[in-house]
C-alpha cells in the first residue's frame, strides 16, 4: 500500500460516514428514529409541520453539527502544531470564556434570552413555532459569541506581548480564560434570569442551527482551510523544532501571528454557533495520527472530516439516546472524549510499563 491510500481510504470512509450522517439525522427527532422520510411525511397530521420539522430543523441541524465539528477538528490540528503539543485544543487561547461572557452580557441586556430558553429539551413541533421568533435573538446571541472569543484572543495576544513566545501565549491563554469565567459567573449571578439559556451554550447544543449558520460555518471552514494548507509549511518546521524552522527561512512570527488569527476565527464560528463543546478538537487529530503520519498540509483535511465524523455521531447519538427528550451534545462529547482519553494514557502506560519490563 503506497503512503497516499491510507490517506485517500480515510478521506472517503470520512466523506461516507458524513452521508450516512446527514441521512440518519433526517430520520432522528423527538421521537426517535422514524424508519423513513417518507413515514414523517404521510404518517404526520400536518404535512405541512413535518415538512418544516424535515427542512428547517432536521437537516441544517445535522448540516450544522458536522460544519462545526470540520472547524472544531482543523482548529484542534492548528492549536497542535502551534503550540507543540498533543494535549492542545482549540480553547486554549480564551475563546471558550470570552464567548461564553459574550453570551451572558448579551442575555443579561435582553433579560434572559427569550425564545432560547429550554431549546435542548423542546420538542420539534414547539421548536419550530419558536425558531422563526428567536431568529434575530440568535443572531444577536451570535455575535456577541464570536465577538466575545474574537475579544478575548486579542487580549491575550496583549498580555503575551504578541506570538514570539509560545510558552507566553500558552499562559496568557489560561490566564485570561480564567479571569473571563470568573467575570461570566458574576454576570449570571447578578442576572439569574439568564442562568437556563446560558446552560444550552455551557453545554453545547445544536438544537437552532438554521440554514444561515450552515452557510456561514461552511464559508469560514472553506477560508481558514485554505489559509491552514498555505501556512502548513510552518507548523512541518515549527514540529521539528523553533531552531529548525527558523534555519529552513521561515518567518516564525508573521506566520504564527496569521495561524493565531486562523485559529480564532475557525474557533469563534464554531462556539458562536453551538456552544462550548469539549474534546473534539482534541480528539480529532489524535484519532487521525493514530491512523497515518502525514504531513500538516494533510492532516489539517483529515481531522476537519474526523472532527465532523465525530461531532455529527455525537448529535445523533444525542438525539436518540433518551428520545423524547435530549442530551446536551457537549455533555456527550466531553463524558465520550474523557473516557478516550483515560483510555489512551492507560494504553501508554501499560506499553511504557512494558518496554521497561523488557
Amino acid at each position: 500500500m503506497t503512503p497516499r491510500q491510507p490517506v485517500t481510504l480515510i478521506l472517503v470512509l470520512g466523506l461516507l460516514a458524513c452521508a450516512a450522517i446527514t441521512v440518519l439525522g433526517v430520520c432522528i427527532g423527538s421521537a426517535g428514529f422514524e424508519n423513513t422520510v417518507g413515514a414523517l411525511w404521510l404518517g404526520g397530521a400536518d404535512p405541512m409541520m413535518a415538512q418544516q420539522i424535515v427542512w428547517e430543523i432536521r437537516l441544517p441541524r445535522t448540516v450544522g453539527a458536522l460544519a462545526a465539528g470540520a472547524l472544531l477538528g482543523l482548529a484542534g490540528a492548528l492549536a497542535q502544531g502551534l503550540f507543540r503539543n498533543p494535549l492542545a485544543d482549540p480553547y486554549l487561547l480564551g475563546s471558550a470564556s470570552g464567548a461564553s461572557l459574550g453570551v451572558a452580557l448579551a442575555l443579561a441586556s435582553v433579560g434572559g434570552g427569550a425564545g432560547m430558553v429550554g431549546g435542548s429539551m423542546m420538542s420539534e413541533a414547539a421548536a419550530v413555532s419558536v425558531f422563526s421568533s428567536s431568529v434575530w435573538v440568535r443572531l444577536g446571541l451570535t455575535g456577541a459569541a464570536f465577538a466575545g472569543a474574537v475579544g478575548a484572543v486579542l487580549l491575550t495576544l496583549a498580555l503575551a506581548r504578541g506570538v514570539g513566545n509560545t510558552l507566553r501565549l500558552l499562559l496568557a491563554g489560561v490566564v485570561v480564560g480564567v479571569v473571563l469565567g470568573a467575570i461570566t459567573s458574576l454576570v449570571l449571578l447578578f442576572s439569574p434570569d439568564s442562568l437556563q439559556a446560558m446552560q444550552a451554550f455551557l453545554l453545547g447544543s445544536t438544537s437552532f442551527i438554521g440554514w444561515a449558520s450552515c452557510g456561514l460555518m461552511l464559508v469560514v471552514w472553506l477560508l481558514c482551510a485554505l489559509a491552514a494548507w498555505v501556512l502548513a509549511r510552518v507548523l512541518d518546521g515549527l514540529s521539528l523544532g523553533e531552531a529548525t524552522a527558523i534555519s529552513l527561512g521561515l518567518p516564525i512570527a508573521p506566520l504564527r501571528a496569521a495561524l493565531v488569527a486562523v485559529l480564532a476565527l475557525a474557533t469563534g464560528a464554531a462556539v458562536a454557533q453551538t456552544g462550548l463543546i469539549a474534546f473534539v478538537g482534541l480528539a480529532a487529530p489524535h484519532l487521525v495520527r493514530a491512523m497515518v503520519r502525514v504531513p500538516y498540509r494533510l492532516l489539517i483535511v483529515l481531522a476537519s472530516v474526523v472532527g465532523a465524523v465525530l461531532l455529527g455521531a455525537a448529535d445523533l447519538l444525542a438525539r436518540w439516546a433518551i428520545a423524547p427528550q435530549e442530551l446536551p451534545v457537549g455533555v456527550l462529547t466531553a463524558v465520550l472524549g474523557g473516557v478516550y482519553l483515560l483510555w489512551l494514557m492507560h494504553r501508554s502506560g501499560a506499553t511504557g510499563s512494558g518496554g521497561r519490563g523488557t
